[in-house]
């Protein structure tokens, strides 16, 4: 069965925070390993790189509001993101398009400690198929359907050429799976209610070039946020 992953805006949280939670965790999880017991607003703030009053109000929408004087406990403030995001529980995750880039995906260890099993990999290339990677063996992309229903996949990460992206999206879909993490090169066209995530490095690539020959030119230097994203 595929599980439903929740939205936070079902609950009237703004996108925009949304994207920032992963960025208050990772500096959490980052405190909690040095032993790091309570959290200023202020250092938080520094730590994910944000401003303090932009954290504050985005933790109020999870009903944290740290104590004046103390700030915000570590431990429980991690608990109240992981939850939020979904990350208290197991989620299934297929990577379809196994070449360079979806053979590094398979093999990252971060995924398993943040609550995301990878459950499937498929491809629908005859020499990849059968090859073992990071203890699964690549299936061909024939079985996608199949392997998203019996393993109750509820996240799908495409990773293909272009050309065939949009097929498998459209298959994935027809499957019910509704939260998909997009690399291929190409927008995606979805019906309402699924979630898209685009990851795009030569965007990010083309954006710190800008900033590089801004800098290059002796221009101003701006203290500028960076788009929402995906946090790798």
């Amino acid at each position: 069965m595929i599980r439903r992953i929740p939205q936070a805006r079902d609950r009237g949280i703004p996108d925009a925070t949304v994207a920032r939670l992963p960025l208050y965790l990772r500096a959490l999880n980052g405190m909690a390993e040095r032993g790091t017991a309570t959290v200023s607003s202020e250092d938080l703030a520094l730590a994910a790189g944000v401003n303090s009053a932009k954290l504050r109000k985005d933790l109020s929408h999870l009903g944290s509001y740290g104590t004046r004087g103390v700030g915000y406990d570590v431990q429980y403030l991690i608990y109240q993101i992981s939850r939020e995001l979904g990350l208290t529980q197991d989620w299934a995750v297929a990577i379809v398009g196994v070449g360079n880039l979806g053979r590094a995906l398979a093999n990252y260890g971060g995924f398993a400690s943040r609550g995301f099993r990878i459950a499937g990999l498929l491809d629908a290339d005859p020499h990849v198929v059968g090859d073992r990677i990071a203890g699964l063996v690549v299936e061909h992309a024939d079985e996608l359907e199949s392997v998203i229903k019996k393993r109750g996949v509820s996240i799908v990460v495409i990773a293909t050429p272009a050309t065939s992206a949009q097929q498998v999206c459209d298959r994935v879909i027809a499957a019910g799976v509704t939260s998909i993490l997009n690399f291929a090169p190409v927008v995606l066209a979805v019906p309402d209610g699924v979630d898209v995530r685009k990851v795009d490095l030569s965007i990010e690539l083309q954006i710190l070039a800008f900033h590089e020959q801004r800098k290059a030119n002796g221009g101003p230097i701006m203290a500028e946020e960076w788009p929402d994203g995906v946090v790798m």
